[in-house]
């Protein structure tokens, strides 16, 4: 199962996302599941799903998703997916760090620097359909999950509220 995850905009590549699954096997085993509020027109989306004949392999929730619910959609995955063609930074890489996932990313913003390439998830250049499908069927057909999650518990503790706290508090020279 892949996730993707948070609003729903142009500049998050979702198309892309669904363009790369349509070049995937029919015979690969993978679900996505779509989680977010919309923020741009949500019928083209379901209409390109519909036009790439996806509908048993996506599954869009449209949806503000509250804190307590976020858990839900992140133990059901087994990794994240990020499209995006353009950012500065996502707080969805350390939220799926949070639950021991690996991240597949785009190379854009600062992504692959939270990202680290074949540590903590891959990274793949962005806007290119092709690349994303053969690097998601690579996660999967190697078993990446299992080679990155030990790395992303590592990963994770750079983002706890202690490593801020301290981080702050030495800047700041009250270390």
């Amino acid at each position: 199962v892949l996730l993707f995850f948070g609003y729903i905009r142009k500049y998050k590549g979702l198309h892309v996302l669904l363009d790369a699954i349509h070049r995937l096997p029919a015979s690969f085993k993978l679900h996505t599941i779509v989680v977010g509020e919309f923020y741009d027109d949500e019928t083209k989306y379901r209409d390109h799903v519909q036009r790439l004949g996806l509908g048993d392999r996506v599954t869009i929730v449209s949806d503000y998703v509250p804190n307590e619910k976020v858990r839900e959609y992140f133990s059901a995955a087994d990794a994240v997916v990020l499209p995006y063609l353009s950012a500065t930074q996502s707080g969805i890489a350390q939220i799926a760090y949070n639950f021991d996932l690996p991240v597949i990313a785009t190379d854009v913003g600062g992504l692959a620097e939270v990202v680290r390439h074949e540590v903590t998830g891959l990274i793949v250049p962005p806007d290119n359909p092709d690349a994303l499908a053969a690097t998601i069927q690579r996660y999967f057909d190697e078993g990446l999950a299992d080679r990155y999650r030990p790395h992303v518990q590592t990963e994770k503790l750079k983002y706890t509220w202690e490593n801020l706290v301290n981080s702050i508090e030495s800047l700041a020279g009250w270390q």
